[in-house]
Protein backbone atom coordinates (compact mmCIF):
# COMPACT_ATOMS: atom_id res chain seq x y z
CA UNK A 1 0.00 0.00 0.00
CA UNK A 2 3.10 2.80 1.16
CA UNK A 3 4.68 1.68 -2.14
CA UNK A 4 1.01 2.40 -4.35
CA UNK A 5 0.93 5.84 -2.47
CA UNK A 6 4.46 6.43 -3.63
CA UNK A 7 4.15 5.77 -7.27
CA UNK A 8 0.21 7.64 -6.46
CA UNK A 9 2.43 10.64 -5.18
CA UNK A 10 5.17 10.55 -7.84
CA UNK A 11 2.54 10.15 -10.28
CA UNK A 12 0.80 13.46 -8.98
CA UNK A 13 3.96 15.45 -8.76
CA UNK A 14 5.17 14.36 -12.72
CA UNK A 15 1.36 15.61 -13.57
CA UNK A 16 1.85 18.34 -11.51
CA UNK A 17 4.83 19.48 -12.84
CA UNK A 18 4.23 18.53 -16.18
CA UNK A 19 1.13 20.85 -15.88
CA UNK A 20 3.32 23.77 -14.95
CA UNK A 21 5.53 22.98 -18.10
CA UNK A 22 2.78 23.12 -20.07
CA UNK A 23 0.72 25.90 -18.49
CA UNK A 24 4.25 27.62 -18.85
CA UNK A 25 3.86 27.23 -22.99
CA UNK A 26 0.54 27.68 -23.04
CA UNK A 27 0.94 31.12 -21.25
CA UNK A 28 3.93 31.99 -24.14
CA UNK A 29 1.74 30.65 -26.78
CA UNK A 30 -0.95 32.56 -25.73
CA UNK A 31 0.72 35.94 -24.97
CA UNK A 32 2.56 35.02 -28.39
CA UNK A 33 -1.10 35.08 -30.32
CA UNK A 34 -2.51 38.19 -28.23
CA UNK A 35 0.89 39.65 -29.96
CA UNK A 36 0.12 38.67 -33.30
CA UNK A 37 -3.50 38.95 -33.02
CA UNK A 38 -3.19 43.00 -31.96
CA UNK A 39 -0.42 43.03 -34.74
CA UNK A 40 -2.98 41.36 -36.91
CA UNK A 41 -5.86 43.76 -36.25
CA UNK A 42 -3.63 47.09 -36.38
CA UNK A 43 -2.42 45.44 -39.98
CA UNK A 44 -6.16 44.96 -40.62
CA UNK A 45 -6.59 44.06 -44.40
CA UNK A 46 -3.76 45.83 -45.35
CA UNK A 47 -1.28 44.62 -47.47
CA UNK A 48 2.15 43.32 -46.36
CA UNK A 49 4.50 43.61 -49.49
CA UNK A 50 2.50 46.94 -50.51
CA UNK A 51 4.98 49.38 -52.44
CA UNK A 52 5.40 51.56 -55.78
CA UNK A 53 4.67 49.55 -58.59
CA UNK A 54 1.89 47.31 -56.96
CA UNK A 55 -1.43 47.76 -56.71
CA UNK A 56 -3.38 48.01 -53.68
CA UNK A 57 -5.90 44.97 -53.09
CA UNK A 58 -6.97 44.54 -49.46
CA UNK A 59 -6.87 41.32 -48.19
CA UNK A 60 -10.40 41.30 -47.60
CA UNK A 61 -13.28 43.64 -48.57
CA UNK A 62 -13.75 46.63 -46.81
CA UNK A 63 -15.81 49.92 -47.00
CA UNK A 64 -13.99 53.32 -46.13
CA UNK A 65 -16.41 56.65 -45.65
CA UNK A 66 -15.34 59.62 -47.99
CA UNK A 67 -16.74 63.10 -49.15
CA UNK A 68 -17.84 63.06 -52.20
CA UNK A 69 -18.28 67.10 -54.50
CA UNK A 70 -20.61 66.81 -56.77
CA UNK A 71 -20.89 69.07 -59.91
CA UNK A 72 -23.74 69.65 -61.31
CA UNK A 73 -22.58 69.07 -65.01
CA UNK A 74 -21.51 65.92 -64.36
CA UNK A 75 -23.35 64.79 -61.21
CA UNK A 76 -22.96 61.71 -59.09
CA UNK A 77 -24.26 58.07 -60.65
CA UNK A 78 -23.99 55.34 -58.30
CA UNK A 79 -23.31 52.64 -61.05
CA UNK A 80 -20.18 54.63 -62.52
CA UNK A 81 -17.74 52.36 -64.04
CA UNK A 82 -15.12 54.25 -61.57
CA UNK A 83 -17.04 52.93 -58.38
CA UNK A 84 -17.09 49.56 -59.32
CA UNK A 85 -13.70 49.15 -61.16
CA UNK A 86 -11.82 50.87 -57.87
CA UNK A 87 -13.35 47.57 -55.97
CA UNK A 88 -13.09 45.04 -58.74
CA UNK A 89 -9.45 46.04 -58.43
CA UNK A 90 -8.44 46.87 -54.62
CA UNK A 91 -11.57 44.98 -52.62
CA UNK A 92 -12.12 48.77 -51.53
CA UNK A 93 -15.98 50.33 -51.89
CA UNK A 94 -17.14 53.74 -50.21
CA UNK A 95 -19.62 54.66 -48.26
CA UNK A 96 -20.25 57.95 -49.47
CA UNK A 97 -21.75 61.64 -48.82
CA UNK A 98 -21.97 63.68 -51.45
CA UNK A 99 -22.56 66.99 -51.49
CA UNK A 100 -23.14 69.52 -54.04
CA UNK A 101 -19.97 71.70 -54.46
CA UNK A 102 -21.69 74.85 -54.10
CA UNK A 103 -22.24 73.92 -50.26
CA UNK A 104 -19.03 71.83 -50.20
CA UNK A 105 -16.92 73.77 -47.56
CA UNK A 106 -19.53 74.72 -45.92
CA UNK A 107 -20.81 71.10 -45.39
CA UNK A 108 -17.05 69.70 -44.78
CA UNK A 109 -16.54 72.17 -41.81
CA UNK A 110 -19.91 71.31 -39.59
CA UNK A 111 -19.41 68.05 -40.51
CA UNK A 112 -15.21 68.39 -38.98
CA UNK A 113 -16.86 69.87 -36.33
CA UNK A 114 -19.58 67.86 -35.64
CA UNK A 115 -17.42 64.78 -35.37
CA UNK A 116 -19.27 63.02 -38.06
CA UNK A 117 -16.85 63.92 -41.12
CA UNK A 118 -16.00 60.84 -43.32
CA UNK A 119 -12.82 59.08 -42.78
CA UNK A 120 -11.63 60.24 -45.99
CA UNK A 121 -12.03 63.75 -47.01
CA UNK A 122 -10.95 64.80 -50.61
CA UNK A 123 -10.90 67.93 -52.36
CA UNK A 124 -9.19 70.06 -49.81
CA UNK A 125 -7.03 72.88 -50.93
CA UNK A 126 -3.76 73.83 -48.84
CA UNK A 127 -4.62 76.38 -46.49
CA UNK A 128 -8.37 75.16 -46.08
CA UNK A 129 -7.08 72.36 -43.27
CA UNK A 130 -5.39 75.04 -40.82
CA UNK A 131 -9.08 75.65 -39.17
CA UNK A 132 -9.26 71.82 -37.75
CA UNK A 133 -5.84 71.66 -36.65
CA UNK A 134 -5.88 72.91 -32.92
CA UNK A 135 -9.24 70.95 -32.40
CA UNK A 136 -7.17 67.28 -33.15
CA UNK A 137 -10.29 66.70 -35.60
CA UNK A 138 -8.17 65.83 -37.91
CA UNK A 139 -4.70 63.55 -38.55
CA UNK A 140 -1.68 64.61 -38.51
CA UNK A 141 -0.88 62.73 -41.59
CA UNK A 142 3.00 63.72 -41.88
CA UNK A 143 3.37 61.22 -38.60
CA UNK A 144 2.03 58.85 -41.15
CA UNK A 145 3.37 58.92 -44.70
CA UNK A 146 5.88 56.18 -44.46
CA UNK A 147 2.84 53.97 -44.99
CA UNK A 148 2.23 55.89 -48.56
CA UNK A 149 5.08 54.96 -50.90
CA UNK A 150 3.79 56.20 -53.87
CA UNK A 151 3.34 59.91 -52.05
CA UNK A 152 7.02 59.79 -50.68
CA UNK A 153 8.80 58.38 -53.67
CA UNK A 154 6.79 61.37 -55.74
CA UNK A 155 7.52 64.32 -53.67
CA UNK A 156 11.31 62.74 -53.75
CA UNK A 157 11.37 62.68 -57.42
CA UNK A 158 10.05 65.58 -58.21
CA UNK A 159 11.86 67.25 -55.37
CA UNK A 160 8.86 68.33 -53.55
CA UNK A 161 9.85 68.66 -50.34
CA UNK A 162 9.82 72.53 -50.23
CA UNK A 163 6.35 72.55 -51.32
CA UNK A 164 5.22 70.60 -48.91
CA UNK A 165 7.05 71.83 -45.94
CA UNK A 166 4.89 75.02 -46.50
CA UNK A 167 1.46 73.37 -45.43
CA UNK A 168 3.71 72.50 -42.06
CA UNK A 169 1.84 73.73 -38.76
CA UNK A 170 3.26 75.08 -35.81
CA UNK A 171 3.73 72.04 -34.11
CA UNK A 172 6.05 71.07 -37.85
CA UNK A 173 3.71 68.68 -39.06
CA UNK A 174 1.51 68.59 -41.76
CA UNK A 175 -1.91 67.79 -41.69
CA UNK A 176 -2.93 67.89 -45.60
CA UNK A 177 -2.28 65.51 -48.24
CA UNK A 178 -2.05 67.75 -51.35
CA UNK A 179 -2.37 66.57 -55.11
CA UNK A 180 1.15 66.66 -56.28
CA UNK A 181 2.18 67.76 -59.95
CA UNK A 182 4.92 66.99 -61.65
CA UNK A 183 5.59 70.27 -63.33
CA UNK A 184 3.46 73.81 -62.54
CA UNK A 185 0.82 74.08 -64.39
CA UNK A 186 -0.11 77.06 -65.82
CA UNK A 187 -3.65 77.69 -67.51
CA UNK A 188 -5.44 81.38 -67.05
CA UNK A 189 -3.99 83.17 -69.47
CA UNK A 190 -5.32 86.01 -72.30
CA UNK A 191 -7.51 84.44 -75.51
CA UNK A 192 -7.43 86.73 -78.40
CA UNK A 193 -8.95 87.21 -82.09
CA UNK A 194 -5.37 85.68 -83.36
CA UNK A 195 -7.39 86.43 -86.52
CA UNK A 196 -7.99 90.04 -86.65
CA UNK A 197 -4.66 90.35 -84.93
CA UNK A 198 -3.26 88.71 -88.11
CA UNK A 199 -5.70 90.44 -90.54
CA UNK A 200 -4.39 94.07 -89.16
CA UNK A 201 -0.32 92.60 -89.12
CA UNK A 202 -0.18 93.13 -85.32
CA UNK A 203 2.34 90.83 -83.56
CA UNK A 204 1.15 88.81 -80.66
CA UNK A 205 2.66 90.34 -77.52
CA UNK A 206 5.67 88.98 -75.72
CA UNK A 207 5.02 91.97 -72.86
CA UNK A 208 3.02 93.62 -71.32
CA UNK A 209 3.86 97.08 -72.69
CA UNK A 210 3.57 95.13 -76.28
CA UNK A 211 0.14 94.29 -75.15
CA UNK A 212 -0.95 98.18 -74.51
CA UNK A 213 0.29 98.67 -77.90
CA UNK A 214 -1.41 95.86 -79.67
CA UNK A 215 -4.70 97.64 -77.79
CA UNK A 216 -4.12 100.96 -79.16
CA UNK A 217 -3.58 99.33 -82.86
CA UNK A 218 -6.67 97.37 -82.32
CA UNK A 219 -8.51 101.04 -80.94
CA UNK A 220 -7.39 102.98 -84.11
CA UNK A 221 -8.60 100.32 -86.29
CA UNK A 222 -12.02 99.89 -84.03
CA UNK A 223 -12.83 103.02 -82.44
CA UNK A 224 -15.71 101.63 -81.90
CA UNK A 225 -14.48 98.57 -79.82
CA UNK A 226 -12.94 98.45 -76.47
CA UNK A 227 -10.58 95.54 -77.36
CA UNK A 228 -10.08 93.79 -73.79
CA UNK A 229 -12.95 92.74 -71.81
CA UNK A 230 -12.24 90.53 -69.29
CA UNK A 231 -14.14 88.27 -66.76
CA UNK A 232 -13.93 86.49 -63.61
CA UNK A 233 -14.39 89.46 -61.68
CA UNK A 234 -17.75 87.99 -59.76
CA UNK A 235 -16.61 84.74 -59.56
CA UNK A 236 -14.90 82.79 -56.59
CA UNK A 237 -12.97 84.97 -53.74
CA UNK A 238 -10.13 86.29 -55.87
CA UNK A 239 -11.95 90.10 -56.09
CA UNK A 240 -12.29 91.98 -59.12
CA UNK A 241 -10.24 90.73 -62.37
CA UNK A 242 -9.31 87.26 -59.82
CA UNK A 243 -8.05 85.92 -62.94
CA UNK A 244 -5.96 88.38 -64.73
CA UNK A 245 -4.33 89.61 -61.89
CA UNK A 246 -3.44 86.19 -60.95
CA UNK A 247 -1.26 85.39 -63.98
CA UNK A 248 -0.18 88.95 -64.46
CA UNK A 249 0.99 89.67 -60.67
CA UNK A 250 4.19 87.42 -61.22
CA UNK A 251 5.18 89.17 -63.59
CA UNK A 252 5.37 92.71 -61.97
CA UNK A 253 7.13 91.17 -59.12
CA UNK A 254 3.59 90.61 -56.91
CA UNK A 255 0.44 88.45 -56.02
CA UNK A 256 -3.16 88.94 -56.68
CA UNK A 257 -6.51 87.90 -57.98
CA UNK A 258 -7.26 84.09 -56.93
CA UNK A 259 -3.31 83.96 -56.05
CA UNK A 260 -3.65 84.79 -52.78
CA UNK A 261 -5.93 84.24 -50.01
CA UNK A 262 -3.99 86.78 -47.87
CA UNK A 263 -1.46 88.82 -49.81
CA UNK A 264 1.58 87.87 -47.34
CA UNK A 265 5.14 87.45 -50.06
CA UNK A 266 8.47 86.84 -48.89
CA UNK A 267 10.93 89.36 -50.09
CA UNK A 268 13.94 87.35 -51.09
CA UNK A 269 16.38 90.73 -50.33
CA UNK A 270 15.50 91.07 -47.12
CA UNK A 271 14.79 87.89 -46.08
CA UNK A 272 11.11 88.36 -44.29
CA UNK A 273 7.46 88.95 -45.39
CA UNK A 274 5.95 92.08 -46.68
CA UNK A 275 2.33 92.44 -47.14
CA UNK A 276 1.89 92.53 -51.01
CA UNK A 277 -1.14 95.17 -51.50
CA UNK A 278 0.50 97.66 -50.09
CA UNK A 279 4.13 97.32 -52.18
CA UNK A 280 5.43 99.86 -54.67
CA UNK A 281 4.88 96.44 -57.11
CA UNK A 282 1.47 95.81 -56.58
CA UNK A 283 1.24 99.56 -57.52
CA UNK A 284 2.37 99.53 -60.60
CA UNK A 285 0.67 96.64 -61.83
CA UNK A 286 -2.73 98.15 -60.88
CA UNK A 287 -0.99 101.60 -62.48
CA UNK A 288 -0.77 99.41 -65.51
CA UNK A 289 -4.56 98.51 -65.73
CA UNK A 290 -5.77 101.91 -64.70
CA UNK A 291 -3.75 103.16 -67.75
CA UNK A 292 -5.24 100.56 -70.27
CA UNK A 293 -8.90 101.84 -68.75
CA UNK A 294 -8.06 105.71 -68.99
CA UNK A 295 -7.06 104.99 -72.78
CA UNK A 296 -10.17 102.97 -73.79
CA UNK A 297 -8.43 100.24 -74.06
CA UNK A 298 -9.82 98.15 -71.32
CA UNK A 299 -13.46 97.72 -71.18
CA UNK A 300 -14.86 99.80 -67.33
CA UNK A 301 -17.19 96.96 -67.19
CA UNK A 302 -14.41 94.17 -67.12
CA UNK A 303 -14.80 94.73 -63.26
CA UNK A 304 -18.62 94.10 -62.34
CA UNK A 305 -19.81 92.11 -65.38
CA UNK A 306 -20.57 88.86 -65.36
CA UNK A 307 -18.52 86.09 -67.06
CA UNK A 308 -21.62 85.50 -69.61
CA UNK A 309 -21.59 89.02 -70.23
CA UNK A 310 -17.92 89.40 -71.08
CA UNK A 311 -18.26 86.11 -72.92
CA UNK A 312 -21.04 87.48 -74.81
CA UNK A 313 -18.49 90.45 -75.81
CA UNK A 314 -16.20 88.17 -77.32
CA UNK A 315 -17.39 85.48 -79.19
CA UNK A 316 -20.17 88.30 -81.25
CA UNK A 317 -17.16 90.40 -81.85
CA UNK A 318 -17.52 93.89 -79.45
CA UNK A 319 -14.12 92.78 -78.02
CA UNK A 320 -11.10 90.62 -79.11
CA UNK A 321 -9.37 89.62 -76.01
CA UNK A 322 -10.41 87.89 -73.10
CA UNK A 323 -9.25 86.13 -69.62
CA UNK A 324 -9.55 82.19 -70.20
CA UNK A 325 -8.42 78.81 -69.39
CA UNK A 326 -8.34 75.99 -71.56
CA UNK A 327 -11.46 74.58 -70.59
CA UNK A 328 -13.24 77.95 -71.55
CA UNK A 329 -11.65 78.53 -74.74
CA UNK A 330 -13.40 75.31 -75.68
CA UNK A 331 -16.46 76.52 -74.91
CA UNK A 332 -16.46 79.86 -76.31
CA UNK A 333 -14.99 78.13 -79.75
CA UNK A 334 -17.96 75.99 -80.24
CA UNK A 335 -20.39 79.49 -79.07
CA UNK A 336 -18.40 81.23 -81.80
CA UNK A 337 -18.64 78.32 -84.73
CA UNK A 338 -22.60 78.28 -84.28
CA UNK A 339 -22.74 81.95 -84.03
CA UNK A 340 -20.10 83.38 -86.70
CA UNK A 341 -19.39 79.89 -88.18
CA UNK A 342 -16.95 77.61 -88.30
CA UNK A 343 -13.89 78.86 -90.34
CA UNK A 344 -14.85 82.55 -90.15
CA UNK A 345 -12.98 83.26 -87.03
CA UNK A 346 -9.39 82.31 -85.13
CA UNK A 347 -8.77 82.26 -81.36
CA UNK A 348 -6.22 81.29 -79.04
CA UNK A 349 -4.29 81.23 -75.46
CA UNK A 350 -1.02 83.16 -75.61
CA UNK A 351 1.83 83.03 -73.38
CA UNK A 352 1.53 84.93 -70.45
CA UNK A 353 2.90 88.46 -71.15
CA UNK A 354 6.22 89.19 -69.29
CA UNK A 355 6.33 92.55 -67.19
CA UNK A 356 8.73 94.49 -64.85
CA UNK A 357 10.07 91.20 -63.11
CA UNK A 358 10.59 89.54 -66.35
CA UNK A 359 8.92 86.37 -67.26
CA UNK A 360 7.39 84.79 -64.50
CA UNK A 361 4.53 81.90 -64.36
CA UNK A 362 2.31 81.62 -61.40
CA UNK A 363 1.38 78.41 -60.01
CA UNK A 364 2.08 75.86 -57.20
CA UNK A 365 2.77 71.99 -57.62
CA UNK A 366 0.32 71.41 -54.84
CA UNK A 367 -3.80 70.77 -55.87
CA UNK A 368 -6.40 69.89 -53.72
CA UNK A 369 -5.78 67.06 -52.06
CA UNK A 370 -7.17 64.82 -48.42
CA UNK A 371 -7.72 65.40 -45.24
CA UNK A 372 -7.50 62.54 -42.88
CA UNK A 373 -10.40 62.07 -39.68
CA UNK A 374 -8.24 62.11 -36.81
CA UNK A 375 -10.53 59.12 -35.92
CA UNK A 376 -9.06 57.16 -38.43
CA UNK A 377 -5.92 55.87 -36.18
CA UNK A 378 -8.51 54.00 -34.17
CA UNK A 379 -9.86 52.18 -37.00
CA UNK A 380 -8.53 48.45 -37.16
CA UNK A 381 -8.27 49.17 -41.13
CA UNK A 382 -5.81 52.18 -40.87
CA UNK A 383 -3.15 51.33 -42.55
CA UNK A 384 -5.26 49.72 -45.40
CA UNK A 385 -6.71 53.07 -45.77
CA UNK A 386 -3.80 55.06 -45.85
CA UNK A 387 -2.32 52.42 -48.36
CA UNK A 388 -5.74 52.61 -50.42
CA UNK A 389 -5.26 56.26 -50.48
CA UNK A 390 -1.97 56.54 -51.57
CA UNK A 391 -2.94 53.77 -54.34
CA UNK A 392 -6.05 55.96 -55.90
CA UNK A 393 -4.44 59.52 -55.21
CA UNK A 394 -0.80 59.43 -55.88
CA UNK A 395 0.20 55.86 -57.97
CA UNK A 396 -0.13 56.11 -61.38
CA UNK A 397 -2.02 53.51 -61.95
CA UNK A 398 -4.38 55.02 -59.40
CA UNK A 399 -3.91 58.40 -61.38
CA UNK A 400 -4.81 56.88 -64.64
CA UNK A 401 -7.81 54.92 -63.59
CA UNK A 402 -9.47 58.05 -61.91
CA UNK A 403 -8.48 60.36 -65.25
CA UNK A 404 -8.93 57.94 -68.37
CA UNK A 405 -10.81 55.14 -67.07
CA UNK A 406 -10.24 51.20 -68.15
CA UNK A 407 -8.35 50.64 -70.33
CA UNK A 408 -10.12 48.41 -73.87
CA UNK A 409 -13.16 50.16 -72.52
CA UNK A 410 -12.89 53.98 -72.39
CA UNK A 411 -9.47 54.07 -74.27
CA UNK A 412 -6.69 52.32 -76.05
CA UNK A 413 -3.12 53.18 -76.16
CA UNK A 414 -1.62 53.47 -79.53
CA UNK A 415 1.99 53.85 -79.98
CA UNK A 416 2.08 54.27 -76.34
CA UNK A 417 -0.72 57.35 -76.37
CA UNK A 418 -3.76 57.09 -74.61
CA UNK A 419 -7.11 57.05 -77.12
CA UNK A 420 -10.81 57.55 -76.36
CA UNK A 421 -12.88 54.91 -77.45
CA UNK A 422 -15.16 55.98 -80.33
CA UNK A 423 -18.37 56.75 -78.39
CA UNK A 424 -16.73 58.41 -75.73
CA UNK A 425 -16.14 62.21 -75.40
CA UNK A 426 -13.81 64.05 -72.52
CA UNK A 427 -13.44 68.13 -73.04
CA UNK A 428 -13.61 68.16 -77.21
CA UNK A 429 -10.99 64.88 -77.42
CA UNK A 430 -13.24 63.13 -79.38
CA UNK A 431 -16.33 65.39 -80.14
CA UNK A 432 -17.93 62.68 -82.30
CA UNK A 433 -18.72 60.44 -79.36
CA UNK A 434 -22.03 60.03 -77.66
CA UNK A 435 -21.24 59.24 -74.37
CA UNK A 436 -19.24 61.77 -71.78
CA UNK A 437 -15.76 60.21 -69.60
CA UNK A 438 -17.29 62.33 -66.94
CA UNK A 439 -20.74 62.40 -67.17
CA UNK A 440 -21.46 58.34 -68.12
CA UNK A 441 -17.94 56.70 -66.46
CA UNK A 442 -17.11 59.03 -63.63
CA UNK A 443 -13.60 59.83 -64.94
CA UNK A 444 -11.96 62.74 -64.97
CA UNK A 445 -13.98 64.50 -62.34
CA UNK A 446 -12.35 67.22 -59.78
CA UNK A 447 -12.61 64.87 -56.87
CA UNK A 448 -9.45 62.33 -58.12
CA UNK A 449 -7.99 63.50 -61.46
CA UNK A 450 -5.83 66.20 -59.70
CA UNK A 451 -1.69 65.41 -59.65
CA UNK A 452 0.05 63.54 -61.94
CA UNK A 453 2.97 63.31 -64.34
CA UNK A 454 3.28 66.10 -66.98
CA UNK A 455 2.57 63.04 -69.37
CA UNK A 456 -0.33 62.09 -67.50
CA UNK A 457 -1.72 66.08 -67.93
CA UNK A 458 -0.63 66.35 -71.00
CA UNK A 459 -2.65 62.98 -72.13
CA UNK A 460 -6.05 64.92 -71.95
CA UNK A 461 -4.62 68.58 -73.68
CA UNK A 462 -5.71 69.26 -77.44
CA UNK A 463 -2.64 69.94 -79.55
CA UNK A 464 -2.68 73.37 -79.22
CA UNK A 465 -2.92 73.47 -75.20
CA UNK A 466 0.33 71.20 -74.70
CA UNK A 467 2.05 73.54 -77.58
CA UNK A 468 1.08 76.33 -75.01
CA UNK A 469 2.34 74.56 -72.05
CA UNK A 470 5.33 74.22 -73.82
CA UNK A 471 5.41 77.77 -74.48
CA UNK A 472 5.30 79.06 -70.90
CA UNK A 473 7.57 76.42 -69.67
CA UNK A 474 10.26 77.10 -72.31
CA UNK A 475 10.11 81.21 -71.78
CA UNK A 476 8.88 81.45 -68.81
CA UNK A 477 10.29 80.43 -65.06
CA UNK A 478 7.58 79.74 -62.01
CA UNK A 479 7.89 82.00 -58.88
CA UNK A 480 9.85 81.22 -55.97
CA UNK A 481 8.43 79.23 -53.13
CA UNK A 482 7.68 81.27 -50.19
CA UNK A 483 9.06 79.57 -47.16
CA UNK A 484 6.59 78.59 -44.12
CA UNK A 485 5.76 80.57 -41.52
CA UNK A 486 3.24 78.23 -39.24
CA UNK A 487 1.42 79.89 -35.93
CA UNK A 488 1.06 78.47 -32.89
CA UNK A 489 -3.04 78.73 -31.98
CA UNK A 490 -3.66 81.65 -30.17
CA UNK A 491 -1.47 83.67 -33.03
CA UNK A 492 -3.53 82.13 -35.85
CA UNK A 493 -6.52 82.89 -34.37
CA UNK A 494 -5.43 86.63 -34.06
CA UNK A 495 -4.14 86.33 -37.79
CA UNK A 496 -6.81 85.14 -39.14
CA UNK A 497 -9.14 88.22 -36.98
CA UNK A 498 -6.44 90.88 -39.21
CA UNK A 499 -6.28 89.53 -42.68
CA UNK A 500 -10.02 89.27 -43.32
CA UNK A 501 -10.47 92.91 -43.00
CA UNK A 502 -6.99 93.64 -44.98
CA UNK A 503 -7.93 91.51 -47.30
CA UNK A 504 -11.15 93.20 -48.12
CA UNK A 505 -9.75 96.46 -48.05
CA UNK A 506 -7.29 95.04 -50.63
CA UNK A 507 -9.75 93.87 -52.96
CA UNK A 508 -12.15 97.12 -52.78
CA UNK A 509 -9.03 99.60 -52.90
CA UNK A 510 -7.73 97.46 -55.98
CA UNK A 511 -11.11 97.84 -57.55
CA UNK A 512 -11.47 101.46 -57.36
CA UNK A 513 -7.54 102.44 -58.20
CA UNK A 514 -7.90 100.49 -61.75
CA UNK A 515 -11.03 102.07 -62.17
CA UNK A 516 -9.66 105.44 -61.40
CA UNK A 517 -12.67 105.96 -58.95
CA UNK A 518 -10.13 106.39 -56.28
CA UNK A 519 -6.75 108.11 -57.40
CA UNK A 520 -3.42 106.86 -57.48
CA UNK A 521 -2.50 109.77 -56.08
CA UNK A 522 -3.76 108.75 -52.70
CA UNK A 523 -1.85 105.56 -52.95
CA UNK A 524 0.10 106.43 -49.66
CA UNK A 525 -3.16 107.17 -47.78
CA UNK A 526 -4.72 103.89 -48.72
CA UNK A 527 -1.73 102.19 -47.22
CA UNK A 528 -2.10 104.42 -43.96
CA UNK A 529 -5.73 102.98 -44.09
CA UNK A 530 -4.08 99.33 -44.18
CA UNK A 531 -1.45 100.18 -40.91
CA UNK A 532 -4.77 101.41 -39.17
CA UNK A 533 -6.44 97.96 -39.76
CA UNK A 534 -3.61 96.29 -38.22
CA UNK A 535 -1.43 95.41 -41.18
CA UNK A 536 2.19 96.00 -39.23
CA UNK A 537 0.29 93.79 -36.65
CA UNK A 538 -0.19 91.16 -38.72
CA UNK A 539 3.46 90.99 -40.38
CA UNK A 540 5.03 90.94 -37.02
CA UNK A 541 2.70 87.61 -36.47
CA UNK A 542 3.87 86.47 -39.75
CA UNK A 543 7.25 87.26 -39.47
CA UNK A 544 8.05 86.01 -36.24
CA UNK A 545 6.65 82.52 -37.26
CA UNK A 546 8.71 82.62 -40.14
CA UNK A 547 11.45 82.77 -37.62
CA UNK A 548 10.39 80.56 -35.07
CA UNK A 549 9.93 77.96 -37.43
CA UNK A 550 13.24 78.49 -38.66
CA UNK A 551 14.72 78.37 -35.34
CA UNK A 552 13.25 75.16 -34.75
CA UNK A 553 14.09 73.37 -38.08
CA UNK A 554 17.96 74.07 -36.86
CA UNK A 555 17.74 72.55 -34.11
Amino acid sequence: MAKILKKLTFFVAIVTVLGSLLAACSSKESSSSTDSSSKEEVQGVAMKDYGVGKTFKATKPVTFSTMYQDAAWYAHKENWLLWSEITKRTNVSFEKTIVPMSDYNQKRSLLISSGDAPLIIPKTYPGQETPFVASGAILPISDYVEHMPNFLDKVKKWNLQPEIDNLRQADGKYYLLPGLHEEVWPDYTLAVRTDIFEKNNIAIPKTWDEFESALKKLKEIYPDVTPFSDRWSTTGNGGALGALLNYAAPSFGTVGGFGTQNYITFDQDKKKFVYAGATKEYKEMLTYFNGLIKQGLMDKESLSQTDEAAKQKFVSGKSFVISTNSQELVVMRDTMNKELGEGNFSIAKIAVPGGPEGHVMAGSRLENGIMINAKAKDDPNFIALLQFVDWLWYSDEGQELAKWGVEGTTYTKENGKRVLTSDINFLGLNPAGTKDLRVDFGMGTGTFAYGGTTDLLHSTMSEEEVKFQDEMHATKKAAPVNPPYPMEALDQEQATLLATPLMDTVRKNTAEFILGSRPLSEWDAYVTELNAKGMDKYLDLVNKAYKDYQKKMKK
